[in-house]
């Protein structure tokens, strides 16, 4: 099943997406919210009802309200809370070869994650950035969960139960505010606050059974072999699979629920797949070849992510009309 949020006369709605089509859930099922929030606090119960309706309107057994004039939105357009881990080893040890550093040791013995800005999510459509976003603007190819249910101390064992779907998920990234910010050794802040994308659709865990494939070796937890892909304007830059993922997202959940409440609504990144974004692709290039032209986003540029069986995720990038700078507000 894939839901999505989206707007009519600039009211949110929860539905489901079968064959092209949008439809209502509400309009089917009042027991359904007609939005995305109060329907992951409905965990299972309200999961399988939709699943229900789904499953009818497919077959043809149920008509429904197909929704003609509307605004797709993030899926999980008000997120309790938005975290983004670093499961991907590649990326990391890449990154860091990149920087003639060694490999940090510590990344196989935990999952690490971040929080970053909920209230900046965003769906498919324009991206509007600030002229600081611009100096080495980047986008990071990865795959989000969303929970649906609260728990505190669960063990991965146990932790896919908690997810109620996927989705694909840019993280982006102003690479000069993020550089600056984390000599300091916390952060990232303003590198990272201004968006992260999720969408298009959130597909629950039944439509990826397919692609399910073992953890790799000493992991725990629900593993998929999904293609992975971002082409910029047109021109493919990125390629990578979620089978590559080192830390599973159950572990990932372990870690965060540990002395603390997860909650309903609760999004959780993978990390950058492996050549998953300029930072990398331009350290390995200029590593090669000192003659290397590095890449950013630049306004106008279209940013289309695709991930097998969680669809296409695309963006254009455009610059805000202000001449407003933080990086000129440094103390000399």
């Amino acid at each position: 099943m894939k839901l999505v949020s989206y707007k009519t006369e600039d009211e949110e709605h929860l539905g489901v997406f079968i064959k092209g089509h949008i439809y209502n859930l509400n309009s089917c099922d009042k027991l359904i919210p007609d939005n995305m929030n109060e329907f992951l606090w409905g965990g299972d119960e309200l999961m399988e009802r939709a699943q229900r309706i789904n499953k009818a309107i497919a077959s043809g057994k149920m008509e429904a309200k197909e929704e003609l004039f509307f605004e797709m939105m993030a899926p999980v357009p008000h997120p309790t809370s938005c975290r983004d881990g670093y499961a991907f080893r590649q990326h990391v040890e890449t990154a860091r070869r990149n920087r003639k550093v060694g490999m940090i040791p510590e990344f196989d013995q935990y999952p690490i994650f971040y929080f970053t800005n909920h209230n900046a999510i965003q769906g498919s459509g324009e991206i509007e950035c600030m002229p600081d976003h611009f100096q080495k603007l980047d986008f990071e190819l990865e795959v989000a969960v969303v929970l649906n249910k609260k728990a505190r101390n669960i063990k991965a064992a146990d932790a896919d139960s908690l997810i109620a779907g996927y989705m694909i998920m840019n993280d982006m990234s102003a690479r000069t505010l993020q550089l600056e910010e984390m000599l300091l050794n916390l952060g990232p802040a303003k590198g990272k606050d201004f968006c992260t994308v999720i969408g298009p659709w959130l597909v629950t865990p039944d439509e990826l059974e397919p692609y399910k494939i073992a953890p790799k070796p000493g992991h725990t937890g629900n593993a998929y072999k999904l293609e992975m892909k971002c082409a910029v304007n047109g021109k493919e830059v990125s390629k990578g699979s979620m089978a590559d993922m080192d830390w599973t997202f159950a572990e990932i959940i372990e870690r965060c629920a540990y002395g603390c409440d997860v909650l309903p609504g609760d999004v959780i990144g993978s990390g950058t797949v492996g050549t998953g974004c300029f930072l990398e692709l331009n350290g390995t290039g200029l590593l090669n070849d000192p003659d290397y032209q590095p890449q950013w986003l630049q306004p106008g540029d279209l940013v289309e992510m695709e991930v097998t069986g969680l669809g296409m995720l695309g963006n254009i990038i455009e610059k805000a009309d202000s001449e407003f700078s933080i990086l000129e507000l440094k103390k000399k």
